[in-house]
């Protein structure tokens, strides 16, 4: 028997699910809200985890087209004082393939591959128990019934709701997002503070991090502890480049003029405050609906939600795959280990980014040696 089964979000989470079925010959449909693979900008880039992401890679059949794409250089790591001081400066030896890095598009566009990619396709409700199976609604009007539906649509989910109440609350740490373009080229001084990896900056309750990408494009990020609405009382218009830069400078007064630089030389800024669900999120056994990777539990951006969520997405469609019959027991036992292994990095990453963006400085270097040792 083969049963229907659609993946809601075209994510890193959502895509290893459908590209580990599509390995074993299952049919999968992929609802993501997109109208292209192209439509807006795919982010920056991730490191994949060797017994995470690279696992999960290697379930998929990927895993050697991934390392052929990655970049180990990129794993580098320099961290600077506010005043421009070195105080680490980490490079990975030529063997080193723990965590290299890979953009995320590049991820993408090695997912999909031959998969049956409905864009365009804006869920926004799902209803299960019904006598046909699980219907699922877009914003057009349109409407299908599954046997099981995955929600692998991030952050806010709009498959949660069918088996969850609980929506993601704010951390108290907000980020800006700008980047630099051909930065060996038109920003030498700033390729040579960043070097092959990352570049970060500790203060109190605030950093800045450099992340090099792929194609000489860099993506800077302007961490720090405020209130939701901080722009508000400040009176900053998010859309105004300008006044966010400004605002950032003024934030960052002190710091050193290469560091600032970082700043000053960004294009667009955009805002992302850091959300989270409940680090112990588990829900009620809803038959024909289960979700996956940030939808399921959103975590604190330190390096693991995207590995994790392309884990889970293996690990059940291979459970599928592997176990054909009733589908209800199956992604019952799977929802269990989820949540038991979600709960556990949901806890660190917590805990990491209280480190991170802290009073001390000092925190946020004992967590990078922590790492290394």
């Amino acid at each position: 028997m083969r049963h229907r089964i659609a993946v809601v979000g075209g994510g890193p989470a959502g895509l290893t699910f459908a590209r580990v079925l599509h390995r074993y010959g299952h049919p999968v449909t992929v609802l993501e809200r997109d109208p292209a693979p192209d439509a807006r900008p795919p982010g920056g880039t991730l490191d994949l985890h060797e017994k995470l992401g690279q696992l999960a890679l290697e379930k998929a059949g990927l895993l050697a087209e991934f390392l052929s794409l990655s970049r180990p250089e990129g794993q580098a790591m320099r961290i600077l004082a506010p005043d421009g001081t070195v105080l680490r400066d980490w490079r990975p030896g030529p063997d080193d393939l723990a965590n290299p890095e890979i953009d995320r598009g590049q991820l993408r566009d090695l997912l999909i591959g031959p998969l049956d990619v409905r864009w365009g396709w804006g869920v926004t409700r799902v209803v299960p128990g019904g006598r046909d199976g699980v219907l699922v609604q877009s914003a057009d009007g349109r409407q299908e019934t599954y046997d099981l539906v995955v929600g692998a649509d991030g952050a806010w989910s709009r498959v949660r709701p069918a088996v969850s109440p609980v929506a993601p609350h704010y951390t108290g740490v907000t980020s800006l997002e700008t980047s630099l373009d051909d930065v060996d080229t038109r920003h030498p001084d700033l390729a040579r503070l960043i070097g092959d990896g990352s570049v970060a900056v500790y203060g109190a309750n605030r950093s800045l991090v450099a992340q090099r990408n792929s194609g000489g494009h860099v993506k800077v990020y302007s961490k720090f502890r405020a209130p939701l609405d901080w722009h508000k009382d400040l009176d900053v218009d998010l859309a105004d480049p300008e006044a966010v830069r400004s605002s950032l400078l003024t934030l960052f007064d002190g710091w050193s003029a290469p560091v600032l630089d970082l700043l000053r030389r960004g294009t667009a800024f955009a805002h992302r405050p850091f959300h989270v669900l409940p680090v112990s999120h588990t829900w009620p056994r809803t038959p024909g609906v289960t979700l996956l990777g940030d939808a399921a539990h959103l975590m604190p951006p330190l390096g693991v939600g995207a590995n994790l969520a392309m884990l889970d997405g293996a690990e059940l469609a291979e459970s599928i795959a592997t176990a054909p019959g009733d589908l209800d027991p199956t992604v019952r036992a799977f929802e269990e280990r989820m949540c038991a292994r979600a709960g556990k990095w949901a806890r660190i990453t917590t805990a990491g980014l209280e480190r991170l963006v802290s009073p001390d400085p000092a925190e946020a270097i004992a967590v990078f040696d922590e790492v290394q040792s």
